[in-house]
């Protein structure tokens, strides 16, 4: 059978996904399709915790005012309001489904509540340091138990399916071809609404915290469907991932650094002091400029995080994936500094939404990383993006189940009858470094006017490369991923030579003021407004 019919396709199966599956699934028939298995995600890697609002010493305006202060004043502020005043709700959602905190008893709420840079308040809820695992597994648990949910694995998702080619405009989006990897076959999904769920786009990068799924899928497939994207030029560098031949994108969480981790050259002085008063607790992009400027200064490979002066035991109970990890590698954290260099680490825009997740293609909705909807600004603060899947996870469910129900239309099936087998798929592999190399190196953490121009030059040749090659042979995972990657790339060059100043994330060399007004970098595509979209 190549032909599937649901109510609700969810594409990814990160925090984002799965809530939204797990809140839909009492009303309606979903289908969650994932790349690799159901746990594969960048929400299973996240280690910090969940910011929220859960101590009598706290506010929603402290909140709210970190938030927007980090963002360096781009965030979206109904939209912050909105998102912080629902994050007791979605904390008190995962405690009810099981989800392991870490508990502490003298705590007013009975959980341990760490700090993070850019928190002017302890309320980060965490598990040990593996709090995105142990949501990840708590949700993943629920949703296989649930019979309303079909979990198809190893599928990626070629691109959306709209209404006009069904004779039916007004219907938006009605559904989206996909690869069964496993079967190398392609089969079509109907559904009278879909979830973009994928997640971010590290992997346009050489160096990144993000696992191999963050190609920019969805935000790629919603491009190509019609839907704008904004401030795709903040990325948010990582200023602390480990540094080691042996070690893939393994990341050193922020509660390290929150927790009194101190960073320091090689000869053991500390350098934060020097580029910002708050130090070590400073935004990330403040962090991870000030790491790059110190490599560069210094000519070095790396700098170091040392926690050493903590307690050994402290340290193996608050951080003991962080210390088994960096143990397997010869590093004793409890003894020595860890050596740390930044990497991408999050895409801050994303798909232009509304408070309902709704994107301007009706019946099609973005949650998570690949959605932009303002609460991030210029610079995410910290543990705010697993808080962002689930409030907005639960918005988007809710106005999918407020819609009546509709039968999805028969949908036409892939047409590979003009393409052939590639005779040679080393061109995936060469453009795939080529790309991500050309990114790193001109559209890093410092950028200017002419590294973007020749990034763009690249990009532009390379997605004429690939295009021809989509066109005329039969398509992969390798080949989507990287037709999806290489347009992700062009648009965040696009919004970042547009921004024609230093603001949060984004830090041009040419353009090294602020301007007195924050404005959104918002980019629209060719098929923008044919589908009813809200404007």
């Amino acid at each position: 059978m190549n032909q599937y019919q649901y109510d609700v396709l969810i594409l990814g199966s990160g925090a984002a996904g799965q809530s939204i599956a797990l809140s839909l699934a009492d009303h309606l028939r979903v289908a969650l399709v994932t790349k690799r298995t159901l746990t594969d995600s960048a929400s299973a890697l996240a280690q910090g915790g969940i910011a929220a609002v859960l101590d009598t010493t706290d506010s929603i305006e402290a909140h709210i005012r970190d938030t927007l202060t980090a963002g360096a004043g781009l965030c979206d502020q109904v939209v912050t309001r909105y998102v912080v005043e629902h994050g007791r709700e979605a904390i008190a959602w995962l405690i009810e489904r099981g989800v392991p905190f870490t508990r502490e008893d003298q705590s007013e709420l009975g959980y341990h509540l760490t700090r993070e840079g850019g928190h002017s308040h302890r309320r980060i809820i965490h598990a040990a340091d593996a709090t995105g695992r142990a949501v990840q597994e708590t949700l993943s648990e629920a949703v296989l138990a649930h019979p309303n949910i079909d979990i198809y694995e190893h599928h990626i998702a070629i691109d959306l399916i709209l209404g006009e080619r069904v004779g039916r405009p007004e219907s938006g989006c009605v559904g989206a071809y996909v690869l069964d990897i496993a079967h190398d076959r392609i089969v079509t999904f109907a559904a009278r609404s879909t979830v973009l769920a994928t997640g971010g786009a590290g992997k346009v990068y050489l160096f990144t915290t993000n696992p191999d799924v963050a190609t920019g899928d969805g935000v790629a497939m919603a491009w190509r469907a019609g839907c704008r994207v904004r401030n795709m030029e903040f990325i948010q560098f990582h200023p602390t991932c480990l540094y080691h031949p042996h070690a893939k994108s393994f990341l050193v969480s922020e509660a390290v650094r929150g927790e009194g981790g101190l960073l320091k050259l090689p000869d053991g002085s500390r350098f934060m002091p020097a580029h910002d008063e708050r130090a070590e607790l400073a935004p990330r992009d403040i962090v991870a400029r000030a790491i790059d400027f110190e490599m560069k200064k210094h000519g070095l490979d790396c700098v170091y995080l040392d926690i050493s002066h903590k307690p050994a035991d402290w340290l193996r109970e608050h951080f003991p994936n962080i210390h088994a990890h960096c143990l397997e590698l010869g590093i004793d954290i409890t003894r020595a500094p860890i050596p740390v260099v930044p990497a991408a680490h999050y895409s801050c825009g994303g798909i232009v939404t509304d408070l309902a997740a709704r994107t301007d293609v009706p019946n099609l909705y973005a949650v998570g990383e690949a959605a932009g909807t303002g609460l991030h600004g210029a610079n995410r603060l910290a543990s705010n993006s697993l808080l962002e899947c689930l409030v907005f996870g639960e918005a988007a469910a809710k106005d999918i189940i407020s819609h009546p129900a509709e039968t999805p239309p028969t949908l036409p099936p892939w047409d590979d009858s003009r393409v052939t087998d590639a005779d040679e798929e080393v061109v995936i592999a060469h453009n795939w470094a080529e790309l991500r190399q050309a990114m790193w190196d001109y559209v890093g953490i410092v950028r200017t006017t002419k590294r973007l121009q020749r990034a763009q030059h690249r990009i532009l040749l390379l997605a004429r490369e690939i295009e021809d090659f989509y066109s005329n042979f039969r398509i992969s995972n390798d080949l989507i991923e990287l037709r999806n990657l290489v347009l992700t790339a062009e648009l965040i060059v696009r919004c970042a030579m547009q921004r024609r100043e230093s603001r949060g994330l984004h830090y041009s060399r040419d353009y090294s003021a602020t301007l007195p007004r924050a404005r959104d970098t918002v980019l629209r595509p060719p098929r923008y407004g044919r589908h009813g979209s809200r404007g």
